[in-house]
């Protein structure tokens, strides 16, 4: 299975190196685990890869939007062909949907690969077929960084680890622009569209989407969205799409159970 590409970027303008400290990746095994994360997911891609992704609403997947297009043809993934695996733990999901309507951010140009800004717009919102609503699955609620020095976590599938998620529970917002954060979290092909969590009054809640990787001062850092101004008018480019009576049945290279408790971070 072809992963989704990701953005090699040499940054010469980063303000500060990345902290000391950042947490190991660890891989959510069990259910007590992965208690809180099932509303992350692997979107398979048809034949095209997979990525990750992360539900904002019942019905809703938030990712890349990169990983919505064919790298060697420029087509977009037609959402027939896209499949959300909810907690997909070990060969096992929680949940299984498919897609009814898959939408990029309006200013999103996957032609313009290696434009820096592209990362900016790089998220895109699918509609499921169905919406999942059971009690071990929780939808995430977004919201937008506290800056430069912001303590963030990551839970990505990727190469070598596709069938298990891992969590990153603590890396850090090592420089921002107003439209692109980059953090020293640890990702690889695959990790596009994963959440980039922070924990606020004791939730998680998601503040970027892992978009690139590239290199600044010797060292990798992770790329990804200025979360909620985009977010916003990715919201109104779905409405446009959404049929009003629809019913719910029951060098940048691109990455491409019972009653749960709220997520929380793991204890290193």
């Amino acid at each position: 299975m072809r992963l989704g590409l990701i953005l090699t970027l040499v940054l010469p303008w980063l303000a500060a190196a990345a902290p000391a400290r950042e947490a190991p990746l660890i891989g959510l095994q069990t259910a007590d685990q992965s208690k809180g994360w099932n509303a992350v997911g692997r979107l398979d891609l048809g034949r095209h890869g997979f990525c990750s992704g992360a539900l904002i609403a019942p019905d809703l997947v938030l990712t890349a939007a990169h990983c919505l297009y064919d790298k060697n043809t420029g087509e977009k993934v037609a959402p027939k062909d896209i499949q959300f695996l909810a907690g997909l733990r070990n060969g096992r999901a929680e949940a299984y949907r498919r897609a009814a309507i898959a939408v990029t951010h309006p200013d999103y140009w996957p032609d313009h690969a290696s434009d820096l800004d592209r990362v900016g717009n790089d998220i895109a919102l699918i509609q499921l077929d169905q919406p999942i609503r059971q009690p071990s699955i929780t939808a995430f609620a977004t919201a937008d960084t506290t800056g430069i020095g912001a303590e963030v976590g990551v839970v990505s599938y990727a190469q070598n680890r596709a069938e298990v998620p891992s969590l990153q529970e603590l890396c850090h917002v090592i420089d921002a622009s107003t439209t692109v954060l980059v953090m020293s979290c640890d990702i690889d092909y695959g990790s596009s569209g994963a959440p980039v969590f922070a924990m606020q009054n004791g939730a998680a809640v998601i503040v970027s989407v892992i978009s690139a990787k590239a290199e600044a001062k010797g060292k990798k850092v992770a790329l990804g969205a200025v979360l909620q101004r985009p977010l916003q008018s990715l919201r109104a480019e779905l409405a446009k799409q959404s049929p009003p009576n629809l019913t719910v049945g029951k060098h940048i290279s691109t990455l491409s159970g019972g009653k749960a408790s709220g997520a929380k971070f793991l204890k290193p």
